[in-house]
C-alpha cells in the first residue's frame, strides 16, 4: 500500500479555519486526520507540503518507520510546528492503515478500554462572549447570561464544563492577556478585580448548573507563578474539578500544585516524550493533558503510557472540528488512564456539515464509533463550500483585539 499524494484542505470555521491532511494510497484507500493552524502555529500547512517528499512511495502501514524518519530529518528543529505537521501526517496514515485492515482505529492502538467516553462543554461561554457574530449562539455580556448557560448545559444532559476568565468590567471581558487580549498586559499579574471576577464568575456557572455540575478552569498562559498561587488559593472554597494551568516550567508548576487545594492539570503545549518528563518526574500536576492532534495519536499513547507510570491520568486537548474529536476518542478509548475528554459545543452554524458522521454525545458520555478509521472524514465539497479565511497565525485572535 504504497503513498501516492499527501494533501492539504482548508474551510472557515468562525474565528478560525479547519485544516485537514489527506492521503492517498495507490490501493484507492484515504486516511484524513485534522490539525489547527489558528492556535499558535502558523507554517503547519508548509511544513507538512515539505516533508511529503519523504512520505511519497512508502508503505503507508509502516507509520512507525515513516514517523522516525521524519523525525530524523527535523531533529534540529524538533518541537514547535515541525512536530505538528509530523503528528498530522502520523493521523492520517492511522486512519488509511485502519482503513486497509478494516479496523477502527482504537485496534490499532490495542484495543478498546472503554467503548463511551465522559465529556466536559469546553471554552463554555467563551465564544459567546468573544466571537459571538461568527458562532451560532447567543452572546453573553453578563453574569446573567452565565447562570443561563449554565442552566444550558445541564439541560443538555453534560456533567461538567470548562470555562476562561471573564471579567464583564472590563474591555475585552474574554479576559487572556497571556494571548495579549488585551495588549499592554504583559506583567500577568492576579490583581483583586482578576480574582474577585474569577470569583463572580465562577458561582454565576454555579448557581445556573447546580451543585452536581463538575466545573473545571484553564487559566491558560495568562499568569506568572505567584499569581497562579493567588487564584488557586482563592478559588479553593469552591471545589472545582480541576484548574489548569500553562507553564513552561516543571517545578514552577510544582510548586503551584503544591499550594493548591484543587487538582491541577497542565501541559497541553508539550510536544514528546522528552518534554512531558520533567513534569512528570517533579509531580509537577494532577492530570496530564495531552494533545494528540499535535503529537499524533500513537506517539500520544507512549506519553499516556509514561503517565501511567508515574500513577497519573491523561486527558486530551480537544477543541478542533468533529474529525479531531473523533481522533481523539480512539485515543481516549484505547488508554487505561484516561480522567476525561474535552469537546467544543459551540461552533460555527455549517460545522456539523462539513463531515461524513458527527460524534454522538448522550448524557455527557461520548459513544466511540467501531467503523473503519476515525469513524468520519471531511466532505471535500462542503469544505469548498466554506473557504477558509486568511489567518495571521496567532490564535485567529489579533484582528479582534487590535
Amino acid at each position: 500500500m504504497k503513498i501516492t499524494s499527501i494533501e492539504t484542505h482548508h474551510c472557515h470555521a468562525g474565528w478560525r479555519n479547519f485544516s485537514f491532511v489527506k492521503v492517498t494510497a495507490d490501493n484507492g484507500l484515504v486516511g484524513w486526520s485534522e490539525y489547527q493552524e489558528g492556535f499558535g502555529s502558523p507554517g503547519v500547512s508548509a511544513a507538512i507540503e515539505a516533508l511529503a517528499g519523504r512520505v511519497l512511495g512508502q508503505d503507508a502501514r509502516r507509520t512507525e518507520a515513516i514517523y522516525w524518519d521524519l523525525y530524523a530529518a527535523t531533529r534540529p528543529a524538533a518541537g514547535g510546528v515541525t512536530a505538528e505537521a509530523i503528528g498530522a501526517i502520523e493521523n492520517a496514515l492511522l486512519d488509511l492503515k485502519a482503513k486497509h485492515y478494516a479496523v477502527p482505529v482504537y485496534d490499532l492502538l490495542g484495543g478498546a478500554v472503554r467503548e463511551r467516553i465522559r465529556v466536559y462543554w469546553s471554552h463554555c461561554g467563551t465564544y459567546r462572549v468573544n466571537w459571538p457574530e461568527v458562532h451560532d449562539c447567543p452572546a453573553i455580556t453578563s453574569l446573567d447570561g452565565i447562570r443561563a448557560l449554565g442552566q444550558e448545559v445541564k439541560e443538555k444532559g453534560f456533567t461538567a464544563l470548562k470555562t476562561n476568565i471573564f471579567l464583564f468590567d472590563r474591555d475585552p471581558a474574554g479576559w487572556a492577556p497571556g494571548f495579549n487580549r488585551p495588549r499592554g498586559f504583559p506583567e500577568l499579574n492576579a490583581e483583586r478585580y482578576v480574582i474577585e471576577g474569577l470569583k463572580a464568575e465562577l458561582e454565576a456557572f454555579r448557581e445556573g448548573a447546580g451543585p452536581d455540575m463538575d466545573i473545571l478552569l484553564d487559566l491558560n498562559f495568562n499568569l506568572k507563578t505567584e499569581g497562579f498561587i493567588q487564584i488557586v488559593q482563592a478559588l479553593a472554597p469552591l471545589g472545582l474539578f480541576w484548574i489548569e494551568i500553562d507553564s513552561y516550567d516543571a517545578k514552577a508548576l510544582k510548586m503551584i500544585r503544591e499550594r493548591s487545594a484543587t487538582p491541577i492539570s497542565s501541559c497541553e503545549t508539550l510536544f514528546g516524550l522528552r518534554e512531558f518528563r520533567p513534569y512528570f518526574e517533579e509531580r509537577a500536576m494532577d492530570v496530564a493533558i495531552i494533545d494528540a492532534v499535535w503529537n499524533g495519536v500513537w506517539q500520544s499513547m507512549k506519553i499516556a503510557s509514561a503517565a501511567e507510570a508515574y500513577e497519573m491520568n491523561v486527558a486530551p486537548h480537544n477543541f478542533y472540528g468533529h474529525l479531531s474529536t473523533m481522533m481523539n476518542a480512539h485515543f481516549a478509548s484505547a488508554v487505561p488512564n484516561l480522567r476525561i475528554m474535552e469537546t467544543d459545543v459551540d461552533q460555527v452554524a455549517w460545522r456539523d456539515e462539513l463531515f461524513t458522521a458527527i460524534p454522538q454525545i448522550e448524557d455527557g458520555y461520548l459513544t466511540v464509533p467501531a467503523t473503519p478509521g476515525w469513524g468520519t472524514e471531511p466532505i471535500e465539497e462542503a469544505l469548498r463550500a466554506h473557504p477558509p479565511k486568511q489567518q495571521d497565525g496567532l490564535m485567529g485572535y489579533v484582528q479582534r483585539w487590535k
